[in-house]
This record gives structure tokens, C-alpha cells and sequence, in this order.
């Protein structure tokens, strides 16, 4: 039984670092490559952080009803192939897909038993930081992207409650083992097995991340990008 998770974050939390040491530390673990079309940036490499194809391309796999999800973002489609779970499924591993909160609502509805984990910055304050130091790095500073990256970064995070795992992503070796802890747990769980001892530390610190749990310790996050942690939104 293939296990699909899904893990989605607002662009500067770290997903991308924590998504590589995850694939790194968990076997049987397949990564989809989504496909995009908007042009790479930096040193992104074709089939390694995505497919990049035309916008006919994109909608030509639309039509012909190829893709598990797709959005619009910033203009631009993003979107997971069908053929990646098929795949999975086939070879008896579990999927891993890295999407946004668009993607996460229509996979959810196709797949409601797929795991879902957000990732979210310590602070508004942290993601800015996180967000120049990378646009600096890839020689791309703008101040206009970063502000619609930190405006965009607060319409995702309201989305929190659609998620079934909340990660802060403070200290990141601890992320790290954290979001293997999660993987790992529900594996356990759908396996009906008994747990081992190492097994239920994984049990417990899943446990801890559920959203219901973790909503003491959102409070200040939420309230950083001036947004409640009341049950209904705002």
C-alpha cells in the first residue's frame, strides 16, 4: 500500500533542504518532480528540481488529464504527473510530494488518506532573513519579490489547518529528525504491527506535530505575520 506524503511551506522555510535530508535518512521513498513553466533559476538543472516545459506542454497534459495536481503561481503552472504515484505504486515504494497549498487541497480530495505535513518558519522576521540571503545568493535580490514572497508566505500559512503535521523549522538537525519521526510514525501505524522501542519515540514525536497539538506553539508564529490561531481563520 503506497503511502502518499505531502509536504508543502511557504518559499524561504527550508522545505527544500529538509524534503533532500529526508529522501537522504528514508528508503523506499520516492520523490516527484513536478513540472513548471517558468524558466530555472540559478543553477537549477531540467529533471533535478523540476521539469521545465512550455505552457503548451503543461496544458496539453491538463487536456489529457496527466497531472495528480496542478496551480497557477505567480503566472506561472506548476503541477505533479500522474505517472510518479503510478510508478510508486508499481515498485511498492511510498510517494513524496513537494507542493504547495493549491496542490495539497486537490490531492487531499483525490487522496484523502495521503499524509500532509507544513513547514513553517520560527518567525515573519526569520523568513525575510532566510528569503535575502537566498535571493542573494542567486544573485537575484529584488525588493519586490521578497515583499510578494512575505505576503504570499502569509495567504499559505492560513492554510496551517487544512494540514494533518505542523514543523517548525527553528533548529534545523532537530527538523530534520522531526520529519523523519513523522514519516516513519505513520508507516508504523498503517502497518498494524507492534511497535518497537525505537518505533513509538517515533509514535510520540509524530503525536507531538499534529496540528491540534501544535497549535500552543503556532500562536506567537501566527501572530508574527499578524494572523490568528483561532480554529476558524483570522
Amino acid at each position: 500500500m503506497t503511502t502518499v506524503y505531502i509536504i508543502s511551506a511557504p518559499s524561504g522555510s527550508g522545505k527544500s533542504t529538509l524534503v533532500n535530508e529526508l529522501r537522504k535518512a528514508v528508503g523506499n521513498l520516492e520523490f516527484s518532480v513536478s513540472y513548471t513553466t517558468r524558466p530555472p533559476r540559478g543553477s537549477e538543472q531540467d529533471g533535478h528540481e523540476y521539469f521545465f516545459i512550455s505552457r503548451d506542454e503543461f496544458e496539453r497534459l491538463l487536456a489529457e488529464d496527466a497531472l495528480l495536481e496542478h496551480a497557477d503561481v505567480f503566472g506561472n503552472y506548476y503541477g505533479t504527473a500522474r505517472r510518479f504515484l503510478e510508478g510508486a505504486r508499481e515498485r511498492g515504494n511510498d510517494l513524496l510530494l513537494d507542493i504547495d497549498v493549491q496542490g495539497e487541497r486537490q490531492v487531499k480530495q483525490r487522496i484523502p488518506e495521503a499524509v500532509s505535513i507544513f513547514i513553517l518558519p520560527p518567525t515573519r522576521k526569520e523568513l525575510e532573513s532566510r528569503l535575502r540571503r537566498r535571493s542573494q545568493a542567486e544573485g537575484m535580490l529584488s525588493e519586490e519579490v521578497i515583499q510578494r514572497r512575505l505576503v504570499t508566505a502569509a495567504r499559505e500559512i492560513e492554510n496551517y489547518k487544512n494540514y494533518d503535521y505542523i514543523l517548525v523549522n527553528d533548529q534545523l538537525e532537530q527538523s530534520i529528525d522531526e520529519l523523519k519521526a513523522i514519516v516513519l510514525a505513520e508507516r508504523v501505524r498503517r502497518s498494524g504491527e507492534p511497535h518497537s522501542a525505537e518505533e513509538e519515540k517515533w509514535v510520540v514525536t509524530a503525536e507531538r506535530h499534529k496540528q491540534a497539538n501544535m497549535r500552543p506553539a503556532l500562536r506567537p508564529i501566527l501572530e508574527s505575520f499578524a494572523l490568528s490561531a483561532a480554529p476558524g481563520g483570522r
